[in-house]
C-alpha cells in the first residue's frame, strides 16, 4: 500500500482582482487525502469547491500556501512540464463537459490518449472499451452536440477515466444523470478510481451518492469547516428524515 499522500495541501489560498474588486475564494484550506479513498467535497453554492478542485488538478495556481499532488507541487513546474504531469496523471470531469462537437464522441473520450503519445489505433480501442462500459455502446462515432445531457456526462466520465489518472476529479459528476445510471456510472468510478496507487475527489449536492464515498469534505465561506466519515453522515441524513417524516 502507497503510504504517501495523494494530496496534501496546507493553508491554500486564492483570490480574484485586485483592490475594491477582489474575491477570496480559499481562505486558508487544509485537506489530506490518501489513495485507494473516494473524497467528496460538499457546500453551498460559491463556497469555493470549484476554486478548490481546479487547484487540485493543476488547472489553478495557487496565491498562498502548500500543495503536494501525488508528491509534486504542480506551481514549482514549468508550464510545459506542467501540462505533461497533468496528462499522465490527472483526470478531470468538467460541469459543463467540454466536449469537443466537430469530432466523435470515441475520438473526444480517446483525447487523454492521444495527448500522451499512444497509438490512434490503441487510443480509439480504449476509448470504445470505456463508452460501453459507459452503457454507450453504438454511440461511439456520433457527434458529442447529439447526445443527451446525461450521454454527454458519461461521454466526459468516461474521457476522465480512460488513461488511468492516479487522481481524477470531478465538478458534479451526476448532476445530468436520473438515479438508477448516475449509480451505474458511480460505481465504475469507485471500481476504476479507487485503487491503492488511486484517488477520486468529487464535488457534489447529490447526497444519493454519498455512500460510495469514504469522507465528506464539507466547506463554507473559502474554508474547511469539517470533515465526516461518510457513513456516519449517510445515518445522520437518514435519521433527520425519519425524524421529518415522522413529525409530519
Amino acid at each position: 500500500m502507497i503510504e504517501m499522500a495523494a494530496i496534501d495541501a496546507r493553508g491554500l489560498q486564492k483570490t480574484y482582482g485586485t483592490g475594491d474588486a477582489a474575491v477570496t475564494a480559499l481562505r486558508g484550506v487544509d485537506l489530506t487525502a490518501r489513495y485507494g479513498e473516494m473524497v467528496a467535497l460538499v457546500g453551498p453554492s460559491g463556497c469555493g469547491k470549484t476554486t478548490l478542485i481546479s487547484i487540485l488538478a493543476g488547472l489553478l495556481s495557487r496565491d498562498g500556501g502548500m500543495l503536494q499532488l501525488a508528491g509534486v507541487d504542480p506551481d514549482a513546474l514549468s508550464n510545459h512540464d506542467r501540462t505533461l504531469w497533468r496528462r499522465h496523471n490527472i483526470g478531470f470531469v468538467f460541469q459543463q463537459f467540454n466536449l469537443i462537437p466537430q469530432i466523435s464522441v470515441v475520438e473526444n473520450v480517446a483525447i487523454p490518449l492521444l495527448l500522451r503519445g499512444d497509438s490512434r489505433n490503441s487510443s480509439i480501442e480504449r476509448a470504445a472499451a470505456m463508452l460501453q462500459r459507459m452503457g454507450l455502446q453504438g454511440r461511439e462515432y456520433s457527434r458529442s452536440d447529439k447526445l443527451s445531457g446525461g450521454q454527454q456526462q458519461r461521454v466526459a466520465m468516461a474521457r476522465s477515466l480512460v488513461h488511468e489518472p492516479r487522481i481524477l476529479v470531478c465538478d458534479e459528476p451526476t448532476s445530468a444523470l436520473d438515479g438508477a445510471t448516475g449509480q451505474r456510472v458511480m460505481e465504475l468510478v469507485r471500481e476504476q478510481g479507487c485503487r491503492e496507487d488511486r484517488l477520486v475527489v468529487i464535488v457534489t449536492h447529490d447526497d444519493r451518492i454519498f455512500h460510495f464515498a469514504d469522507r465528506i469534505v464539507h466547506m463554507d465561506d473559502g474554508r474547511v469547516t469539517r470533515v465526516t466519515d461518510a457513513q456516519v453522515e449517510i445515518a445522520a441524513l437518514r435519521a433527520a428524515f425519519a425524524a421529518e417524516k415522522d413529525s409530519a
